[in-house]
């Protein structure tokens, strides 16, 4: 998904887009976004549901919550093949099964659902809490840290990396990956991207492939495909999509969970005094701060908000605007704890058939660590005169959250 670092020329736009619907806005750099991403996105709901862009070779973006949360769901007019609005992206790293549609889809990603069964995430568990000890005992006595490049740029991807059997302190080669993905900064071509990836999967693939073992690859791998073998090409485009899967995103989700409660003293004390919300909270705040958005493109012309969306036009899909619609959600902005999600689910990790298979993974690390958080550090603010920096794209996400507490 590498961009160049000269933004290119407006791409024409399509006879079929009204001029009402065409707006100036790049979902790698929304106007403000560096100062506050929500803010940024959130100026979309102002308009209609549906708008144009030209920016990276043009396409259009679901700007309300239902039409997001419809077009996400709705595999049969939309596909995930292209993958981002990056043009090439999707011929590039074919994932499996992220971009796949039904029926070559559902064995594909049944066998990976496997992979992360209840009872795998259940045994995960005692490692997330055990590396996020070791990291939260190493800063207490410091009084303040850099969450992102001193905690959450280290569990989750340390966490991955156990889960399918490579060397966790690969995490320095492989992170930056996972970041040239989501966000790109044209240091790398897509081509290039993919290519550092498979190099780093391969003897580990064909290992998994001859003699399978208890990683999450090997328990995925050992699930035939319709009575078959998986052939190693299919094997690498699983993995390759796994790995950038695992690299970026729940360390998106810490870095504003931890700001949130940084800038909420009442809400981090009320945590502290009942653990039991703990859950619940977490859920509530994944909802709050959501930051993946995706892309689907049209397969069967069709029309949506007034306008028509033609066969082989991209549709950017914000979760944000889902989830922070007030159509969607009753004073969405407002963090509740009793809120009930199970009303109205959110999109923080997507819907339909691509919702993110690594969800209950996730969830998970982020009830652990405001639970040993909480536990082990005592109240914690922004540090004095800190500006949360973020950084925009697929994933949005802090570039730096310092906090302060007395040591």
């Amino acid at each position: 998904m590498a961009e160049t670092t000269t933004a290119p020329a407006p791409a024409p736009i399509p006879a079929h887009v009204p001029g009402e619907r065409v707006i100036d806005f790049d979902v790698f750099s929304p106007p403000g976004s560096q100062a506050d991403y929500f803010g940024a996105w959130l100026a979309l709901l102002d308009g209609p549901d549906l708008v144009w862009t030209t920016a990276n070779g043009g396409h259009w973006i679901a700007a309300g919550g239902s039409t997001v949360r419809g077009i996400w769901e709705d595999a049969a007019r939309f596909s995930n093949e292209a993958l981002a609005v990056t043009p090439g992206l999707g011929e590039v790293m074919e994932f499996i099964p992220l971009q796949q549609d039904a029926p070559e889809h559902k064995p594909f990603r049944s066998a990976v659902m496997k992979g992360f069964a209840h009872q795998h995430i259940v045994a995960t568990e005692p490692l997330v809490r055990g590396e996020t000890v070791r990291l939260i005992e190493a800063m207490r006595p410091h009084g303040h840290c850099d969450f992102m490049a001193e905690f959450a740029e280290i569990l989750p991807v340390h966490t991955f990396l156990s889960v399918i059997g490579v060397p966790p302190e690969d995490r320095v080669r492989l992170r930056p990956l996972g970041r040239q993905l989501t966000r790109p900064d044209g240091t790398m071509t897509v081509v290039e991207l993919r290519d550092a990836a498979d190099a780093y999967l391969e003897p580990y693939i064909r290992e998994r492939l001859a003699s399978p073992g208890p990683d999450l690859f090997s328990r995925i791998l050992s699930v035939p495909i319709e009575g078959r073998a998986w052939t190693f090409e299919e094997a690498q485009r699983m993995c390759r999509n796994l790995l950038f899967g695992g690299l970026d995103t729940v360390v998106a989700m810490l870095g504003n969970v931890m700001m949130h409660l940084a800038r909420h003293p009442a809400q981090q004390e009320r945590l502290r005094q009942d653990p039991g919300l703990i859950p619940d909270a977490a859920d509530e705040l994944m909802r709050r701060y959501p930051t993946v958005a995706v892309t689907r493109n049209c397969v069967e012309t069709c029309e949506i908000d007034g306008v028509t969306v033609e066969r082989g036009d991209l549709v950017y899909l914000p979760s944000v605007l889902h989830n922070l619609d007030p159509r969607s959600f009753d004073a969405p902005e407002t963090v509740d704890f009793a809120r009930k999600l199970t009303q109205v689910r959110h999109s923080t990790m997507g819907a339909g058939p691509h919702r993110c298979v690594g969800a209950a993974l996730a969830r998970m690390e982020v009830i652990v660590v405001i639970e040993e958080w909480l536990a082990r550090m005592p109240a914690f603010t922004l540090a004095e005169d800190a500006r949360p920096t973020f950084r925009a794209g697929n994933v949005g996400a802090l570039d730096q959250l310092a906090l302060a507490w007395q040591a």
